[in-house]
């Protein structure tokens, strides 16, 4: 198995429409004049999947990090965590000019240098997987030599403490601290994710997939969204169900699979440009007077994610053939110069 085969590339595929989803829902669709009760079990069906989403993106994250984390060197991860770190600064100045032009957008927006650098910082953004990648990597470098029974443990319990709201609420900061669990079981646990993949079969993913409904349907009856442990636990199943479904894809369902894969190894161009055309779409039907039934609400924000995804991989094909794809890669032109200077 590699980065760019199988199953994980299906994973992340699912995951990245699942985020424009969310997005589609919780910023757009539900802001809709005359949205009703199909908008509201499309945000109650997203918000259900909070538990996947990210931490499966993450575990995929941390499977393929352990050639950079534990080279002997060092540069490997300082350079990927350097890119991941130049990409987060591009794309949120990029954001906050072309933001600026959809005022009524529901998202968060510098207005100011100061709200900028916080954003660059301490309140990420919409955009704030990657400053999460950036900073899980030197954390996996700082603590590569300490046995996983010690180092998972540490992280569930930081885990769960940001999901019990102790953590101040600075933009997303608190979901990049949740969220270091599951790059760090993806890192240290990569061969237990594969022999358990390995063994995905349509039964077992039923299975965990009834175990996930029935574990979000508990939470969400005894409100126990903000008890300690809960939240992470809640993630893991959550987690472990995604991996054998898209395991289970990958091997039964190939005519699913190959498009799932395909957008899988194209995850970055439309996680960073999403936010955009997404704004200026809801900018361009605001006031319009489009007329909205249950029908439209039922179907809209399906349409709409893949219009996003679609514009977003179009976006990203035009400015790499403009010479422009240095805004996915900041790092290009310096790899470029070391190779010739090592050639000559």
């Amino acid at each position: 198995m590699t980065a760019r085969v199988g199953w994980p590339d299906v994973a992340k595929g699912v995951c990245i429409i699942l985020v424009v989803l969310w997005h589609v829902v919780t910023k757009h669709a539900i802001a809709v004049a005359g949205a009703g009760p199909v908008t509201d079990a499309w945000a109650t069906l997203n918000a259900q999947l909070l538990p996947l989403r990210m931490p499966l993106f993450f575990l995929i994250s941390g499977m393929f990090a352990a050639r950079a984390v534990n080279a002997p060197a060092g540069t490997p991860w300082r350079r990927r965590a350097g890119r991941l770190a130049a990409v987060y600064v591009i794309w949120v100045v990029i954001q906050t000019f072309v933001l600026a032009l959809t005022p009524d957008f529901d998202t968060a927006r510098a207005e100011n240098g100061w709200q900028l650098l916080a954003q660059l910082t301490i309140s990420p953004t919409n955009l704030w997987y990657l400053l999460a990648l950036a900073v899980y990597l030197l954390v996996a470098r700082l603590v590569r030599h300490v046995p996983p029974a010690v180092v998972l443990p540490v992280a569930f319990v930081i885990a769960a403490v940001a999901a019990a709201g102790v953590i101040p609420d600075l933009g997303n900061l608190w979901q990049l601290v949740q969220n270091l669990f599951f790059f760090l079981a993806g890192l240290r646990l990569r061969s237990v994710i594969e022999r358990f993949a390995a063994g995905a079969t349509p039964l077992r993913m039923l299975m965990l997939g009834g175990a996930y409904v029935a574990a979000v349907g508990a939470v969400g009856v005894l409100g126990m969204r903000r008890w300690p442990g809960v939240w992470p636990l809640l993630a893991v199943v959550a987690v472990a169900f995604g991996v054998m479904a898209c395991a289970t894809i990958d091997r039964h369902a190939s005519v699913i699979a190959r498009p799932l894969r395909w957008v899988g190894q194209r995850t970055l161009p439309i996680y960073v440009i999403h936010m955009i055309p997404l704004a200026l779409i809801d900018g361009a039907l605001r006031g319009s007077g489009w007329v909205v039934t249950p029908a439209v609400e039922a179907v809209w924000p399906i349409v709409l994610t893949a219009v996003v995804i679609t514009v977003c991989l179009a976006v990203h094909a035009g400015l790499v053939r403009v010479w422009l794809g240095v805004l996915f890669d900041p790092l290009r032109p310096i790899d470029r110069m070391t190779q010739a200077r090592i050639a000559d």
